[in-house]
């Protein structure tokens, strides 16, 4: 650091001091990083880039924060992360400060392989045992009262979960927000840790991984401890800078199992998991978290609509409250449901935009809670965070307003079935399909379309994260796809009163195919009176694997198959006047891998074929949406 730069933080934080005593609520939204570092300066003691010792001998680098001139042993926030934050950036330098000044030690850990910790980077940093002695070394230093409470976003989220299985005594309280990609298996989802969905890739691991497997990466000399690693610490930060992507032109060429490879990097985690197949058992040995390990910590989960998992992640909460082997945690599980994209909690506003989507007042108070969660389960403070808490605040878009109610879906959501219907004409937004409660008549004709890998239907909008670019998430029209001819489009009639649906969207598709392999999927839509096509949610299925992951089965030209994507986790109101759509086709790119309908490997292979695709809605072989409807 330059004599001019360390002078200009010296006085920020005299200047900070001087308007806000230690232990005071202050307003940290608009303060730069630099103003976070020097604040921080003034008001705690640090340690930086302790090797903190795991089972196996190896060291995870940690610096620690604590409140300057604290008296008596002190509860602990832990942030785990495989980023560069050993100097605090943006969120985490304001979470840093609100932690001290709220009278709580911070200390932020890198996964080991990651920048100053030593040994091999794996997904997820070994939750259960690099998690577990993390805790055990915290719990047992002189200045912690042997509580602590886990806290982060996305990755610094995910290691959590399959920590919370196994209810470490020091594990007093979590707040995981997006952490869906912790998940491997929870009821109905198997995604793997975001990997696929309806055992279908997903583009976005690729990508992340590009930027955070790094194999070749500099590290420090294994011996080097202490100050003087410290202060080595100080002045480099071991982040590899690799050559940008044009991902949206490298996304397309095939096979798909080569995309980071033909970059020139070498083999590593992003290669090994997509050799696997989505019910392998190599699945169950790495950090993610699967429904049969328990669950044993309380915990405040921030979720969001259009973040990449929303569906596991209500299903995990669910999970969580029901698993019966820690009757307090089951208890003690708080929901909170934004409108937002991947981790844009603290972003919420008035006149709020999602995408393209203005919805309204979606301001939350989202630091006053974390820290009042905190308080109760790491200060023994109940009237912090009181049990008369709701269970579950959700933002329902359309009616752009925050709810609450005791349990996920609500209590007062009853199912509403709308089938598929046409003329056998519903190809684009200016065919003849429509939605309606009445079930269809026997011997409708189906709908058909041709699917061409080459030419895959295009993402726009909706639920994804961490992808370089190529899919912006949020609410977006969706009038552009429409009009193609391989997507089926089914709408339903004005409604004549608002429409609230809160809860888990559920697809059945009755379906053929001239393949021995494709995917199917749908989409949710809320149509407004001016036409424009707001997208609410997705979801797709392989059909090879209809019956289960186990044992993946092809389709037979002709014959009829009941297909079951996994639900859409949605709240939305359909206002008056606006109507509810549904589009049915076979791809989704580039947010998910082309399905390239040989019934073969499609990761590794590169020759596509062209199917075509029926979708049936007679008596005999009804498709239909079920949507959770409260009324209010």
């Amino acid at each position: 650091m330059g004599k001019n730069k360390a002078r200009r933080l010296a006085w920020v934080a005299v200047l900070l001091a001087a308007v806000v005593p230690a232990g005071m609520a202050v307003d940290l939204s608009r303060y730069s990083e630099e103003g976070l570092r020097a604040e921080l300066a003034q008001i705690a003691e640090s340690e930086t880039a302790v090797l903190v010792p795991m089972r196996d001998g190896i060291g995870l680098s940690t610096n620690i924060w604590r409140p300057k001139g604290a008296k008596g042993p002190l509860p602990t926030v832990l942030w785990k992360t495989p980023y560069n934050e050993h100097v605090l950036r943006g969120r985490s330098a304001r979470l840093a400060v609100e932690a001290v000044r709220n009278g709580y030690a911070f200390v932020v850990q890198n996964e080991r392989g990651r920048y100053f910790s030593q040994g091999e980077y794996e997904i997820l940093g070994y939750p259960q045992t690099d998690g577990w002695d993390t805790l055990d070394w915290i719990a047992a230093q002189p200045w912690s009262n042997g509580k602590v409470g886990t806290l982060g976003c996305s990755s610094s989220a995910e290691w959590q979960l399959a920590l919370a299985g196994m209810n470490h005594p020091a594990h007093a309280a979590m707040v995981p927000m997006a952490a869906g990609a912790g998940i491997g298996k929870v009821g109905r989802f198997r995604e793997q840790g975001n990997f696929y969905t309806g055992g279908v890739p997903r583009t976005l691991f690729a990508i992340w991984m590009y930027g955070v497997d790094n194999p070749l990466r500099a590290q420090l000399p294994q011996d080097l401890a202490g100050p003087l690693r410290a202060r080595v610490a100080q002045y480099n930060d071991l982040h590899a800078t690799k050559p940008k992507v044009e991902w949206a032109k490298h996304i397309y060429p095939l096979p798909y199992a080569e995309l980071l490879s033909s970059l020139g990097e070498p083999p590593a985690t992003f290669e090994s998991m997509i050799a696997r197949t989505p019910a392998d058992p190599a699945w169950e040995q790495g950090g993610l978290y699967h429904d049969s390990m328990g669950w044993g910590v309380p915990a405040l989960w921030f979720n969001s609509w259009y973040d990449v998992s929303i569906g596991p992640n209500m299903e995990l909460f669910n999970h969580a409250r029901n698993a019966g082997t820690d009757a307090e945690a089951g208890a003690n599980q708080y929901a909170v449901i934004g409108p937002n994209p991947h981790c844009a909690f603290w972003a919420l506003e008035d006149n709020y935009t999602v995408g393209a989507r203005k919805v309204g007042d979606a301001r939350f108070p989202v630091s006053e809670q974390i820290w009042a969660f905190f308080d109760r389960w790491l200060k023994g403070e109940k009237k912090a965070f009181p049990s008369s808490t709701p269970k579950v605040r959700y933002f329902t878009i359309g009616l752009d307003k925050w709810q609450a109610d005791e349990q996920w879906p609500p209590k007062a959501a009853r199912p509403m079935r709308l089938y598929l219907h046409s003329g056998g004409r519903a190809n684009s937004l200016h065919g003849d399909g429509r939605l309606s409660t009445e079930p269809p008549a026997a011997g409708a004709p189906a709908d058909r379309f041709v699917y061409d890998p080459a030419n895959p239907v295009q993402t726009i909008g909706g639920g994804d994260c961490c992808n370089g670019g190529i899919v912006i998430p949020g609410a977006f029209d969706q009038r552009p796809v429409e009009v193609r001819n391989d997507v089926l489009v089914y709408t339903s009639e004005p409604l004549d009163e608002p429409l609230e649906v809160t809860g888990f969207v559920d697809a059945v598709l009755k379906v053929s195919s001239s393949a021995p392999d494709t995917d199917f999927a749908v989409k949710l839509v809320d149509v407004a009176p001016d036409g424009t096509a707001w997208i609410v949610g997705d979801t797709i299925l392989r059909a090879r694997y209809r019956d289960g992951f186990e044992q993946p089965v092809m389709m037979q030209p002709g014959q009829v198959y009941t297909l079951q994507p996994t639900p859409i986790a949605t709240s939305i109101q359909f206002g008056k006047g606006h109507r509810i759509r549904v589009e049915v086709t076979s791809s989704n790119f580039p947010k998910f891998a082309r399905n390239l309908n040989t019934g073969g490997p499609n990761e590794t292979e590169s020759q596509p074929v062209v199917a075509e695709n029926s979708v049936h809605h007679s008596a005999e072989a009804a498709s239909y949406i079920e949507l959770p409807v409260v009324a209010r």
